[in-house]
């Protein structure tokens, strides 16, 4: 099979060269220009979305060896929603290779991000059909490799792994209580706790009540940590 210019662009700078290049027209091809849907690259897309999972979920718990999953979970949806997988389309100039009809170009759909970020995982869903498990990990690891050293920073949200971590045991879900507000109106002072059934509570103080109840909920997290560390 013949690829375009455009086409050999997108392979190097995705690091990878096919032995079946159909698999990669498949991956390329759009709903709108496909004969039927089983021509589109919606099959590939549902397959590479499984195994992006699987290879970010894997480097995820090799990273992090000490965290809990509370930790871990949010880090995993930054890093295989589809913005992600829309931003390393963009990377590795994907939207100039797509194969679409004529009005779905023009309409912009090159520079969609469903539609970009499904066709990186169609791509995805290709290469493992086409090398295998390492390869496509390496590929991922590769392209995906500024997301995970931001992820870990602008990801992580206490209070969704602290319900995450009161979910896992049977807990019910955190309660937070504002304590007191002070300071003048134009900067208020807050104080929140934040408590288990279990007896256990943190407080948190800050400007709003929002960052408040944040910091609450991390302090929480810290001291079940110290605690089922023991």
């Amino acid at each position: 099979m013949k690829i375009t210019t455009k086409q050999e662009i997108l392979l190097k700078n995705l690091g990878y060269k096919f032995s079946n290049y159909n698999l990669l027209k498949s991956a390329l091809t759009h709903s709108s220009a496909a004969k039927s849907s089983t021509h589109s690259n919606q099959r590939l897309e549902f397959l590479g979305d499984r195994v992006l999972g699987l290879v970010i979920s894997e480097k995820l718990l090799e990273d992090n060896k000490e965290a809990s999953e509370g930790y871990i979970h949010p880090q995993f949806s930054a890093l295989v929603k589809k913005e992600t997988c829309a931003q390393i389309a963009k990377k590795v100039k994907l939207g100039d290779s797509l194969i679409m009809s004529r009005s779905e170009s023009l309409s912009g759909g090159r520079n969609r991000m469903s539609i970009l970020g499904d066709a990186m995982e169609a791509i995805i869903g290709a290469i493992y059909l086409d090398g295998g498990l390492e390869s496509v990990r390496i590929i991922i690891e590769k392209l995906w490799s500024d997301a995970f050293l931001d992820v870990g920073t602008t990801s992580y949200d206490p209070k969704s792994a602290l319900n995450e971590w009161s979910q896992g045991i049977g807990e019910d879900l955190p309660k937070y209580e504002e304590k007191s507000r002070s300071g003048p109106v134009h900067a208020p002072v807050f104080s929140v706790e934040v408590s288990l059934n279990n007896g256990m509570s943190a407080i948190g103080v800050a400007s709003s009540k929002r960052k408040a109840e944040q910091l609450a909920a991390n302090h929480l997290l810290q001291a079940i940590e110290k605690k089922y560390k023991k």
